[in-house]
């Protein structure tokens, strides 16, 4: 099957040529430098299946058609053959636009929960109850598009924008031929309703969805003398059309009153009315007993019209013609059933109300034929609609895909047929099951909306194949604009034990917080991703902001790093270092000694900072009790001696007036306390 290719406004392929990139829900179009002498086809624009993955099923991507929609993204200036400029555009092409319309959302969010109930609840039940359960799911899922057809409706109703107004309908109808389709499938394939039984769920399709003449009812029924409005008999042939004989006996009534010269004739019918054998939803009663008591009733129809009973009321005559199912009679009131599948089911009513499943594609096709009357062709609601009933499953599903703007609702009713396990044998060829192809595409499309991207996640987690392929692929490109979404991405992928994709996350929002010198976030985010060179590099400007400012940032984090400084060397003496500067504020000056000796003959210490940390030893040399020993201040000295003499810029260093101080000072600390500890020793081993 063959696509037509459809046209991106602002583009003209014809006068340059075009090139474009995929995208996982985007395609990207832009003009070239490069002119065209003929026609050009664009691959893009001609339906070309997307080279990164398996081929699509045939499906509009026009404006009008699919919901792919394009709009000019920016503006350049480049060059044409010749040298002059000329404006390029750069189109994205979008599939799926429906999920960008805010009134859709609903559709969108409670179908989802509709979903996961089904899918936890598919082990629990069997046989008849499981039969049950399916078809209240369906019935749920109805509920949700008319809610959402409602809402639309509504809105546009209210808005005053032409464009919107227009928008909406079209979105109405979109919705409400969804809802048809979707309850016949309910009828045949989910209930698969038996003969008998069938009927009843048919005529019942038909009064929800063909409600064309609701108005003209009400407009009868509301006047003060119903049986002379010039619209009371075509109320009354609707009633009957649709089976609903009480109404339709209610309103003869009235006609019986206003004109008792009918009344002998009103009675008959009425009996006839009353009479007419239907089937039950209840085992009362079994095909044949119903097949034997239609057929009495008909011919008693048939002899009071061949009596010529109603000959003088040409009104009831014609419902007598109908209620014996004659095909011309019924296709006379052809403007009041509107479609050809009301009159299918009229015509079941009346010539065969005991019609099996599989009997239904005759009747469908000769019922089609004879309401167009070769006077126009099938839309693809009929297309659809015939392949329904002609038990055609899987066409109902391809046609679905190819004129529906969305895959929403391919994607949930095919999920529903899975569970009813008849689509176990249709495997694709070229991957996984259909089920699961569609469910891939409709969550695909989900992740390209800034919010609706959480329920897309849910539908890959139920494609046991290729569900979390595709979900590492599009949560990579997840935009991570806030810490919050960052985390509620990130919560996601830990649940599923997405090891690469947390530690890229982390590393983008850690590498987001250091570029706005947010050094605490940085940190926090490149620990949690496990990576120890980024975490070295955010301890680096830890430290050096604290040699700029004399004090560290965000001391929360620091003080309770725990064991995730042992990530890095430079991480772990941060979180020391910080540990002696707190120390130091208790007054544990002994502890706080040994460890920043300890930092510094571990050598975990940059050589840039040693300075700063001898630095930190000078008001623990000058307090009045020694707190060094004798070892521990020749360690501090041979450090302060690696440091001066090991220095690659030794001559600036000694140029240097302030370092050259510090020296001074530290080596004239280290002899007064080394002076006082020998004396302090020698006096403790004397006594």
């Amino acid at each position: 099957d063959t696509v037509p290719p459809q046209v991106v406004p602002g583009a003209d392929p014809s006068a340059r040529q075009l090139c474009f990139a995929w995208g996982p829900a985007e395609v990207l179009v832009c003009e070239t430098l490069f002119g065209r002498a003929g026609g050009f086809r664009s691959p893009l624009l001609s339906r070309s299946p997307c080279p990164s993955r398996s081929p699509c099923p045939s499906r509009f991507w026009g404006e009008d058609s699919a919901g792919a929609t394009a709009r000019a993204l920016t503006g350049s200036v480049a060059g044409t053959e010749d040298g002059a400029p000329s404006s390029t555009r750069v189109f994205v092409v979008r599939r799926d636009q429906d999920i960008y319309i805010h009134t859709l959302r609903k559709l969108f969010n409670e179908s989802h929960g509709i979903f996961m109930g089904l899918q936890r609840s598919e082990d629990e039940l069997a046989g008849k109850s499981r039969k049950a359960q399916l078809v209240q799911v369906s019935k749920n899922y109805r509920s949700v598009i008319r809610a959402c057809m409602e809402d639309m409706h509504q809105a546009a109703v209210s808005t005053r924008d032409p464009a919107l107004q227009g928008q909406y309908s079209t979105q109405v109808s979109i919705l409400s031929a969804m809802e048809l389709i979707w309850n016949l499938c309910e009828i045949l394939f989910v209930e698969a309703a038996t003969a008998g039984p069938l009927l009843l769920r048919l005529l019942d399709w038909v009064r929800l969805h063909v409600c064309d003449v609701d108005s003209m009812v009400r407009e009868v029924l509301s006047s003060e003398s119903p049986s002379k409005h010039k619209l009371f008999w075509n109320v009354v042939d609707v009633f009957v059309l649709q089976g609903r004989m009480d109404e339709a006996r209610h309103l003869l009534s009235k006609e019986a009153s206003a004109n008792p010269a009918s009344m002998n004739m009103y009675r008959i019918l009425d009996e006839l009315m009353k009479k007419m054998p239907v089937p039950s939803l209840g085992n009362t009663q079994t095909l044949t007993e119903l097949e034997l008591k239609w057929q009495h009733w008909h011919e008693e129809c048939q002899r009071y019209l061949q009596d010529g009973t109603f000959a003088s009321n040409p009104h009831m005559e014609s419902i007598c013609k109908i209620l014996l199912g004659d095909e011309d009679a019924i296709l006379e009131k052809k403007e009041l059933m509107t479609t050809w599948y009301h009159f299918l089911v009229t015509r079941l009513l009346y010539s065969h109300p005991t019609v099996k499943p599989m009997e239904l594609r005759f009747y469908a096709q000769s019922s089609m034929d004879l309401f167009l009357g070769g006077e126009g062709s099938p839309e693809p609601l009929d297309m659809i609609l015939m392949a329904a009933f002609e038990f055609e499953m899987h066409q109902v599903i391809k046609e679905c895909s190819i004129v529906l703007s969305n895959w929403w609702f391919v994607a949930h009713l095919t999920d529903l047929l899975d569970h009813c396990k008849l689509l176990q044998s249709h495997n694709l060829y070229f991957g996984s099951n259909m089920r699961e192809f569609l469910l891939l595409e409709y969550a695909s499309g989900l992740f390209s909306h800034h919010s609706l991207w959480q329920l897309g996640v849910d539908y890959f987690d139920h494609c046991p194949e290729f569900g979390r392929v595709y979900l590492e692929l599009h949560i990579e490109r997840i935009p991570l604009s806030t810490e919050q979404k960052a985390l509620k991405v990130l919560r996601i992928c830990e649940q599923r034990q997405m090891h690469e994709q947390v530690r890229s996350i982390c590393k983008i929002m850690a590498m987001k917080a250091l570029r706005n010198n947010r050094l605490g976030s940085a940190l926090s985010w490149s620990i949690r991703a496990k990576d120890a060179a980024f975490a070295t590099l955010i301890s680096d400007r830890f430290l050096k902001d604290y040699c700029e400012k004399g004090c560290f940032s965000d001391l929360d984090l620091i003080d309770n790093l725990g064991p995730s400084m042992l990530l890095s060397d430079r991480l772990t003496f941060l979180g020391k270092y910080r540990e002696f500067h707190r120390l130091y504020g208790e007054k544990r000056f002994a502890e706080a000694a040994r460890l920043l000796l300890t930092l510094m003959t571990a050598h975990i210490a940059p050589c840039s900072f040693w300075m700063t940390l001898l630095t930190d030893a000078l008001p623990l040399l000058e307090q009045k009790e020694v707190i060094f020993s004798a070892e521990q201040t020749y360690e501090l000295m041979r450090c302060l001696e690696d440091l001066t003499a090991g220095n690659p810029d030794k001559q600036k260093f000694q140029d240097d007036d302030v370092e050259t101080t510090k020296v001074e000072m530290l080596r004239l600390a280290l002899a007064r306390n080394l002076a006082r500890v020998i004396v302090k020793e020698g006096t403790v081993e004397g006594s």
